[in-house]
């Protein structure tokens, strides 16, 4: 792990972030080492953010470095033996919603964490998971909202899973915004992640992967 790489992306020092992973890339450093500096940086960002040090202009650049670095590797990655996956991950923003920067970091991170993952977008209706997930036969479905708007499609989602009769096939984890215990209850949901990591660790205790 590269604890300049780490600083650069937690500080928002973009560009410098950038030229790092473009020189380890060409100086043949471990795809899967500059992966894990980024995923730590995230954590990092993630933390500054609860604290209240940063806000959504960070989180929206961290999630722009995350996608630029993740382009700059992805093709090393496709060189190295491929990652052993745990188990699927289905996830998307739910439909009313278009936010997707927690999405993509939590995606970003069950991919560098050995899992299989379809990310559906944003804007997703209830019906379009339900396809996916006869399709993709994921273990694990995550409903991403920021909006408060996005309780009742992460509900009406849950219902739909459940009238197609394949929940009790996945586990569905819910995030984003104000998600709270509460929330999870109404929606029907197994579970709600505070945070990228939570996910990560829920989809690994679910899928025995730990």
């Amino acid at each position: 792990m590269s604890e300049k790489l780490v600083n650069a992306i937690a500080d928002m020092r973009e560009e410098e972030a950038l030229a790092l992973v473009k020189e380890m890339v060409e100086s043949g450093s471990d795809p899967m080492a500059i992966l894990d500096s980024a995923r730590e940086a995230m954590a990092i960002v993630g933390q500054r953010y609860d604290a209240g040090n940063y806000f959504l202009p960070e989180l929206m650049l961290a999630g722009e470095m995350l996608g630029q670095i993740t382009e700059v590797v992805k093709p090393e990655l496709a060189k190295s033996p491929e990652i052993e996956r745990h188990g699927k991950v289905l996830i998307g923003t739910v439909e009313g919603d278009i936010h997707d920067i927690g999405k993509n970091i939590v995606a970003f991170m069950l991919d560098v964490n050995g899992f299989e993952v379809l990310d559906l977008g944003v804007d997703v209706p209830s019906q379009k998971f339900v396809e996916a997930i006869q399709d993709f036969q994921p273990q694990v479905v995550g409903l991403s909202g920021f909006l408060t708007l996005a309780f009742d499609a992460m509900k009406e989602t849950v219902e739909a899973i459940q009238a197609a009769g394949l929940r009790n096939k996945v586990k569905i984890v819910i995030g984003g915004g104000q998600i709270s215990e509460d929330i999870r209850k109404y929606t029907g949901a197994d579970a709600y992640g505070k945070d990228a990591m939570v996910g990560v660790s829920l989809a690994k205790k679910w899928i025995g992967a730990e």
